[in-house]
């Protein structure tokens, strides 16, 4: 029998896809943006649910071995203003209630590292209060910063995980697979390893691209598992004269600074003046992994997002295959914005795979789940 989990502030199923790779049945799920319900119910199945998850009766939701899920960021992101007063900071107090609720013998929570610097109003520490609420209602938790690019993800993401087991046993997180500062280390996948067999993008946003080669590599092999001959999302964003002119100077794993000083640009100018902001402007190292994939990637001006050999921005596909998404995942939206949000937001099902697979033995101990 499958461990069993509930999803919360599931988006497109990052974190789902993840555990469901690993060996677990996802029973219930929730999320209140219709594209990433859409999406979701188009790569993994019908069990979640479109509505705001302070409305929902904890009572509705059903019992499971798991809760997963992060509530959304953008109250915690070092981006913004961290006001945790806000709708979106209460949510994470909703995730409490519902883990009160439902008590499963584990619960997986994902957040941005602005949440460790985050305050209330009254200057206390929000993810000291996290901690104390967790501890109240009965689980030890184990708290770590992991970066994706340390677990096979083509991406340097930093995210605040948190696992709490219920009761006095304590949860150790799974050891880097990758880096480069260890022989026992696998080397870091790069961009182009994780990029290099994909066919050369369209211009059009509904064409399915048949690919130009075989995969030449393990991790290209295991996004291509579905066996399809052609993939989706593979279009070129849209560009200005200007963000082509900028995009024609900027050099592999450069930035701004390479962009000539006449650019008519008020802020590049102010960027090379001042400094700060590396990424911005950034065109993508082919041997290394990327920055991390934000929900603008199809802007040259937020974040490192210009490909690595060729002059324009990188496809939804790519920012996919960075995230570690398989090739026969599917986006359903009504805006090409709306596109960039689920990839954006998601956590890469790559992470949460390993996440998933360590925790099989805590639970193996406790339910005889094999």
């Amino acid at each position: 029998m499958k461990p069993t989990v509930v999803s919360l502030f599931s988006g497109g199923g990052g974190l789902d896809l993840g555990f469901i790779n690993a060996g677990y049945d996802i029973v219930w799920a929730i999320d209140n943006n219709i594209n990433a319900v859409n999406t979701y119910k188009a790569n993994i199945g019908n069990h979640i649910k479109c509505a705001d998850i302070t409305k929902e009766p904890v009572e509705d939701i059903p019992k499971a071995d798991i809760v997963i899920g992060g509530p959304p960021c953008q109250s915690f992101s070092l981006a913004g203003m961290r006001n945790v007063e806000d709708v979106r900071g209460q949510l994470v107090w909703q995730y409490i209630k519902i883990i009160q609720h439902i008590k499963p013998r584990v619960f997986v929570f994902e957040n941005v590292t602005g949440l460790l610097s985050a305050k209330n109003s009254k200057g206390e520490k929000i993810v000291e209060l996290l901690k104390k609420a967790f501890l109240d209602i009965g689980y030890k938790i184990n708290l770590k910063v992991l970066n994706s690019a340390d677990y096979g993800v083509p991406q340097r993401r930093k995210r605040v995980i948190i696992v709490g087991l219920m009761g006095d046993k304590e949860f150790f997180f799974p050891d880097p697979t990758h880096g480069t500062s260890s022989a026992s280390l696998n080397p870091y996948i790069s961009v182009q390893e994780a990029l290099g067999d994909l066919p050369v993008a369209t211009a059009d946003e509904n064409a399915n691209v048949i690919y130009s080669s075989e995969p030449q590599n393990d991790y290209q092999r295991r996004k291509r598992r579905g066996g399809n001959k052609a993939v989706s999302e593979h279009f070129t964003p849209t560009l200005s004269d200007l963000d082509r002119y900028i995009i024609s100077h900027v050099k592999p794993g450069g930035n701004y600074m390479d962009i000539p000083k006449d650019v008519k640009s008020e802020r590049i100018r102010r960027l090379q003046r001042d400094g700060g902001h590396t990424t911005c402007y950034g065109r993508l190292s082919p041997d290394q992994p990327s920055y991390t994939i934000n929900t603008y990637f199809n802007r040259p001006n937020v974040g490192c997002n210009i490909h690595y050999s060729e002059d324009r921005l990188i496809t939804v596909r790519e920012a996919l295959r960075l995230q570690s998404f398989p090739d026969d995942y599917v986006i359903v939206s009504t805006s090409k914005q709306g596109r960039n949000l689920i990839v954006g937001n998601a956590v890469p099902p790559l992470l949460a795979e390993k996440i998933a697979i360590t925790l099989k033995p805590y639970l193996e101990e406790e339910t005889g789940h094999d």
